[in-house]
This record gives C-alpha cells, structure tokens and sequence, in this order.
C-alpha cells in the first residue's frame, strides 16, 4: 500500500520517483507515443501514492467572456483558489469599472464554488488612466495590469507601441505595489518567432527596470532559459511566471511530422533545451517562479483553421500534468510552493487556508477530450504521456 504524505513529509520519500524522458529519433524529432517513464534510484522506500497541498491559485487565465465564460469557468473554481485573469476581451478591460463588470459576469457562474477569487487585471495601452488604476486597485478591484506589445497575441492590438507613452501609469502602480504584468516578445517581423522572446529581454525588459526599478513585474508564461536566468538574476520584485503546457512541449510537437493546431500557442514553445530550463526552474522551488497556466480556450473552429488561434486549454487536467512532472524530476516536495506559496508571496497574498489532495492511481486517469460550450467544442490539453495522478474530489466534471 502507498504512503499518503503532506509536502512537508515529501522530502524524505522523493527518492523512488521516476523521471520521465523524451524519446527522440535520429533526426531530433519527437515521438510523442513513446515518452515513457524510466524507474530510478530503487530504494526500499515506500512510493507516494497521496500528497496534500494549500489549494493552488493560477497566476495567468484566461475565461473569455459569454458562452465560453460560462462552458470553462468551472475547470479552475473547482479546484484552485485564486486566478489572475487576463483583460484581453472584445472590447478590453480598460477600466476599474470594466474590471468590476468583468468580475461580476465571472462570478455569476460560480455559485457553486464560493471559495473561488477572480482577480482582476486592466489592459494597459497609451490612453490608460493613472488615476483610475490607482483607484481600482485600493478598492481592491484590479490586482494587476497586463502590457501586451501591440499584436504579440490574442486580441492584443490595443497593445503598447510607445512606451513613454505608459511611464506615468507605471511609476504610479511602483508607487502603490501593483504589479506589471508582462507579455514578453517583441513583435516586429524582422525578428524570427522563437527569438522574440530573448530579443524582448535585452530591448524592452531591461530598460523597463532601469527607467522604474521599483515596479514589480512579472514574465508571464516564459519559455525560454534566457527568461529563466534574466528573472532569476533580476531581484525580488522580477517574477515570472510558467505554463503548464510548456513543460511538456517543444517545438518538435507542433510541427513535426504534421503541424498540430491545439500545441500552438503565444509565445510559442522553443527548443527542448528550453523545455528543460523550464522544467528546472519550476521544480526548484524559487521563489521567482510559480504557476500562471496561460489556460487559453478557442473553438476548435478556430484553432483547425487556415490562419489558427494560439492557445492551449489546460485547466481541466493541468494539476495532475504538474505532479507528473514534479514526480518526474523528484520534486513532488516542490509542487505546493510553485502552485500554492510563491505567486501568492509575490502578490502580496495569504495562502490559501485549505487544501487540496492529489493521489495516485493504478491505472491512467482518463480526461474527457474536449469541453462542448454553445458554438462548439474546445480541445484539453493532451500532454503525451498517461496521467496517473488526480485530484481526490468526487467524480470529475465531464
């Protein structure tokens, strides 16, 4: 019989996880069938079958808005805490007053999870109002304000072009702790796709800190291990923030032997030495980092499609696709602060006062595919590899 055991229990039982390898052919391709586990270090200590962690929060989401909203919602209230929730709607979220609308149109589909907290985020653009920013957040209506560089992803062409333009809104949240949210690539289309991330670092992040070293800032869903050691280096008001998508992806999923729709997404997963500087960073435990899932829905109509939306639908199965790799990386005593403590520290937040349970199964957790909303289907996320772990709650939702 297998151990149930707390995070702070973990450490002690880490050594008999398995760590999971990619298989790759000759060409450095990547078969995604045959990523398999590999047992290692098989001590005589009992395996982990339970662990229970403070309820997980999810520092970057995405729940759109109408039919979507109301279809989608459900996957993070019943399980996580907390969500930043980005304001990247048709119309944007522009003010404190969208915010609060905002809020209340979520909310009105979580009747039955009272625990959950929309927090809300303000689309930054060159119009952006100090003073109302300032005023939302002590009503404690926005908890951050999100920049997209004009035309990085979607729905972002209200985005930032001049940044000069921004200083004033920026040097006001310094002063009051409201942090930056940040899309981190530059969008010119001189710079090749997988650079832009690095080319936004050295261009736009480092000189954004010099011009207001105060502003907390966050680079949110980062991909690659340039953005890894830029926020590890950068000081306790830099964080960063890791999807769960882009630890098991690289770029070889999306166009390898066939392009893939549903593993596109903005930014886009880059090479596996970058999956791997991810993988490295979420598990370690630093501060810096923690979970924003980057949980993005589209209709697969418009995924499948001609010109497809970047996104990737992680909230039904993202908690059990962490603890496959944070068992993975014997790191299982790690899960609860990159899920749980360290977003909510960087925020300025309590962690949550209740728990949630993870177990392992014997036999591989099956996922419905997809979510039916009213205008059609949205594909789950498909990680690769079987799942064994769930969350301990009652029938999963289907």
């Amino acid at each position: 019989m297998g151990a149930g055991i707390s995070v702070a229990e973990c450490l002690a039982s880490a050594a008999s996880v398995p760590c999971m390898t990619h298989d790759l052919s000759r060409d450095g391709t990547f078969d995604r069938g045959k990523m398999e586990f590999m047992e290692h270090n098989m001590a005589a200590v009992e395996p982990i079958t339970s662990l229970t962690l403070r309820r997980p929060d999810d520092w970057h989401l995405h729940l759109r808005d109408g039919a979507m909203l109301s279809a989608v919602v459900a996957d993070t209230a019943q399980h996580f805490g907390r969500a930043i929730v980005m304001p990247n709607l048709v119309p944007p979220v522009l003010t404190g007053a969208d915010a609060s609308a905002y809020r209340d149109r979520i909310l009105a589909h979580c009747a039955g999870y009272p625990k959950f907290q929309p927090l809300m985020t303000l689309y930054l653009t060159e119009t952006t109002d100090a003073n109302d920013v300032v005023k939302a957040a002590e009503a404690g209506i926005v908890h951050a304000v999100k920049l997209y560089p004009a035309g990085a992803t979607t729905n972002s062409a209200s985005g930032v072009r001049d940044f000069d333009k921004v200083r004033p809104v920026l040097e006001a949240m310094a002063e009051i702790g409201l942090p930056l949210c940040i899309h981190g690539e530059v969008t010119e289309p001189s710079v090749d796709i997988f650079d832009r991330e690095a080319v936004f670092i050295d261009r736009v992040l480092r000189p954004l800190r010099a011009a207001v070293p105060s502003l907390k800032m966050i680079l949110e869903h980062v991909t690659t291990a340039d953005g890894v050691d830029f926020v590890r280096d950068a000081g306790d008001n830099m964080a960063a923030t890791i999807t769960t998508h882009h630890l098991f992806i690289n770029r070889n999923h999306i166009l390898a032997g066939g392009l893939r729709p549903h593993y596109y997404c903005l930014p886009v997963a880059k090479r596996e030495r970058h999956r791997l500087a991810l993988v490295a960073a979420a598990t370690s435990g630093a501060r810096q980092f923690f979970l924003g899932t980057d949980s993005a829905p589209h209709l697969d109509t418009d995924k499948q499609s001609a010109c497809g939306c970047a996104g990737i639908y992680t909230a039904p199965n993202t908690l059990s696709c962490l603890a496959h790799v944070f068992e993975a990386e014997s790191a299982l005593e790690q899960l609860e602060a990159f899920t749980s403590l360290n977003g909510a520290a960087f925020y300025g937040l309590p962690p949550a006062n209740d728990t949630i349970k993870l177990v392992k199964r014997d036999e591989a957790v099956v996922f419905p595919a997809s979510r039916k909303t009213a205008n059609g289907e949205v594909t789950i996320f498909d990680c690769g590899v079987p799942l064994y772990w769930e969350i301990d709650a009652g029938p999963m939702r289907v």
